[in-house]
């Protein structure tokens, strides 16, 4: 119970905030369901296991290169399996986000982000023979010793270990194939140059096979036989030619075709009781910039069954048509039947099918998804400098028009539209993902374009009748669209943030489903703004239970989508997502804030997260999100790398990104300086807007309380209250510019003429 003092009237008791108790009676039916959910999973994570598995791994292979013609074994597998594009995440040489060669093979043998000391990249090195037909990787004692000092910790080894102590044997076939196989020591049981000198594969549970042909394209060769990883010491490659490129994918594609004709035959001897899967992976970069990359299965799936013809998915990134390096790694063990090892965080490649397109429809639509990452990369930059420009202009042209009152009442209601369109844009740059822009002649326009076009349709529709004449009415229209907009986008898959401009990319592989940060942001001050406009008109027809009622309800399924594994499946967002709220729902029910109150407020958040990151937890490894590996991460002693890793990359984004460093200065600025002081007519625009609607002001203070705890519980730093304050401040300040146009300006009248003098005139 709180305590609330309404108007002038003694102190009444009103119902606590629901917010809080919502959320967290979600929290505790979440986990008898995830449980649940878990023990299904585990039935069907029952499978037979492949007789074999041939990894095949072509650095640098893209969708793009392949063709029916010129790669006619590549698009046979494409042709008869599943296909997907893949992300290759790895540890990068320094100040570059690429995937070395050397990295690529390190990481599908950890199962986790691996590295190589040096600023370059050069092909892997030439292992060293040792008896009975094996061999061991040069220097691998120094690799292991480097990955041990990076953020991920990865262990290489981890794959060709658990396979040897499985009892099965492993071949390898080219010096990268070697440091993907190689055990814990560095060593291979048997140990081929190329495939042909490895014989009959029959024996072997695991092949991997190094079609490098484009690696040694790339880096015009690899190191002397022996050397070690000094060698990979050097500069980054510059691009192939087209020419040398189509020749070297021309070779990897016949290094494909001596694969597939020297595997058993099902039913032959040795060919094991259920055949062979054939894993293709492009797992790593042979071009300066970062790319997506093929994937490919063939064969038996961990299920059993032939992977079918279509598309490919994984958990861990929850999009049809796109895996991850570190996922070939979980699906290899997974297909072998045996268990992972903790650290390998992949997941098993799915079949997503059958699909009924054909195969050029498949590889010209993963080739898309490459454009669509590289133009991204390309465009995202300037279009935060044009944002940050603009809304800092945009600033300062309304503080003329508020302080000086300069062109009247045009001038006013021309800063009350523009700041609904630019209330509109953060969402607008979800929604233009519907349109493919990035195909079109110049991106930068098209995005640009494409963004103001669904951010003038929003403005379009908040300025309708019978909303727009109330102070709240486009604020709660567009704050509206933008929270359910977001709200299903995370519910049906997050299609909308994958390369959207303050999205997800693929490429780098930060995050592929639920609320990124950016979004997160956008997302939670919608929500409590929009709530703010239903409250208000709620309250107007005195139907106050009924405000603070649905104000809770729709406030606490928001933060638990937020938080929700299957939607949202964001950590740091949860706690002050729900202190935002709690805050706001405080506020809008006439209550005060005070320490404890806003103390129980973050101990429920964080009860919240918890419980949703124990459910997760619950469940098998192989289905857990972030959210259940962080609760593994704190039992095995992990938990301070993480949250070191988070808190360095906070602090990293927040001084080096000056641009939204400057735009939230400039907007908290604007907010209390300019809105918030008296100007030329009167009474401050943001004094006015809280007279004639006070639940703006709870509104507004419980976003911004929500974006100051995002900004320091999350790693994007300064990301989170720009993009926040993005939202907030433009609908603020069109909800204040309609409070100043409802009332006349208050200035002092002209002073009166001197009386004329009574006095008779003297004599």
């Amino acid at each position: 119970m709180v305590s609330t003092q309404h108007g002038r009237g003694p102190a009444g008791v009103v119902p606590a905030p629901l917010a809080p108790l919502f959320v967290l009676l979600c929290a505790l039916l979440a986990v008898p369901v995830l449980a649940g959910a878990g023990a299904a999973e585990a039935v069907s994570a029952s499978r037979a296991p492949a007789g074999r598995v041939v990894i095949v791994g072509v650095p640098g292979l893209l969708w793009s290169d392949l063709d029916p013609a010129a790669t006619p074994n590549l698009w046979r597998l494409a042709g008869e399996g599943g296909s997907a594009s893949m992300s290759t995440r790895a540890v990068p040489p320094p100040e570059r986000a690429i995937t070395c060669p050397v990295a690529g093979w390190l990481t599908v043998s950890a199962g986790q982000r691996a590295g190589a000391p040096g600023t370059g990249c050069a092909a892997p090195p030439v292992p060293q023979a040792a008896p009975g037909g094996g061999a061991n990787v040069p220097g691998w004692a120094e690799l292991s010793a480097f990955n041990a000092t990076t953020a991920f910790r990865a262990v290489p080894g981890r794959l060709g270990r658990a396979v040897t102590e499985a009892g099965l044997k492993v071949a390898a076939a080219g010096p990268g194939a070697a440091l993907g196989a190689a055990d814990a020591s560095g060593g291979i049981g048997r140990y081929a140059a190329d495939v042909a000198g490895l014989g009959d594969l029959s024996p072997y549970g695991l092949v991997v096979v190094e079609a490098g042909d484009l690696t040694r394209a790339w880096t015009g060769g690899g190191p002397a036989p022996g050397a070690s990883p000094d060698a990979t010491r050097g500069a980054i490659p510059g691009a192939m030619t087209d020419r040398v490129r189509r020749e070297a994918v021309a070779g990897a594609d016949r290094v494909v075709g001596q694969v597939l004709d020297r595997l058993p035959r099902p039913g032959a001897a040795g060919a094991g009781p259920a055949g062979t899967t054939v894993l293709v992976a492009g797992l790593a970069d042979t071009s300066p910039v970062p790319h997506l990359h093929v994937a490919i299965a063939h064969g038996p799936s961990p299920a059993g069954t032939p992977y079918p013809r279509g598309y490919l998915g994984a958990a861990s990134t929850r999009q049809d048509g796109l895996v991850t390096n570190t996922d070939l790694t979980a699906t290899a063990i997974g297909l072998l039947g045996l268990r992972a090892p903790d650290g390998v965080v992949g997941r098993t490649w799915q079949g997503i099918g059958p699909g009924g397109e054909p195969v050029t429809a498949t590889a010209g639509k993963l080739a898309d998804d490459d454009l669509a990452s590289q133009v991204l990369v390309t465009v995202r930059g300037p279009f935060f400098a044009v944002l940050v420009t603009v809304q800092i202009l945009f600033y300062l042209l309304a503080a003329l028009a508020i302080r000086r009152g300069r062109g009247g009442v045009r001038a006013l209601r021309a800063v009350q539209v523009v700041a609904v369109v630019s209330g509109a844009v953060p969402v607008s740059t979800f929604l233009a993902q519907l349109v493919p822009w990035w195909t079109l002649p110049v991106p930068m326009v098209s995005v640009i374009v494409t963004i103001l076009g669904f951010a003038c349709a929003i403005t379009a529709v908040a300025f309708a009748r019978p909303w727009r004449a109330h102070p709240l009415g486009p604020l709660t229209v567009v704050a509206g669209v933008t929270s359910v907009t977001l709200l299903a986008d995370v519910m049906t898959g997050s299609a909308l943030q994958v390369n959207a401009v303050t999205g997800y990319e693929p490429v780098t592989g930060g995050r592929f489903y639920g609320f990124g940060n950016i979004a997160f942001a956008v997302y939670s001050a919608g929500t409590i703004l929009a709530l703010a406009g239903v409250g208000q008109w709620l309250l107007s027809r005195g139907r106050r239970g009924l405000a603070l009622a649905v104000c809770a309800a729709y406030g606490g399924l928001a933060v638990f989508a937020d938080g929700w594994p299957a939607w949202g499946a964001d950590f740091g967002g949860v706690p002050a997502f729900l202190v935002g709220v709690t805050v706001f729902v405080i506020l809008l029910a006439g209550g005060r804030l005070s320490p404890v109150r806003l103390g129980l407020a973050g101990l429920a958040g964080g009860l919240l997260v918890g419980a949703i990151a124990v459910a997760d937890w619950i469940r098998p490894p192989a289905s857990r999100t972030h959210l259940g590996a962080f609760v593994q991460q704190v039992l095995d002693g992990q938990a301070w790398t993480v949250v070191g890793r988070k808190f360095s990359a906070m602090i990293g984004v927040t001084v080096g990104n000056w641009s939204l460093s400057l735009l939230t200065l400039v907007a908290l600025a604007f907010l209390f300086l300019v809105l918030d002081r008296p100007s030329r007519w009167g009474a401050s625009a943001l004094g006015r807007a809280y007279a004639l609607a006070p639940a703006l002001r709870a509104g507004l203070i419980g976003a911004l309380t929500c974006a100051l705890i995002g900004f320091l519980m999350n790693d994007s730093g300064i990301a989170i209250p720009a993009m926040a304050l993005t939202v907030a401040v433009p609908l603020t300040l069109a909800a204040s510019v309609r409070a100043v146009r409802s009332a006349p300006p208050s200035t002092p009248g002209r002073p009166s003429r001197p009386a004329a003098s009574t006095a008779p005139p003297a004599p």
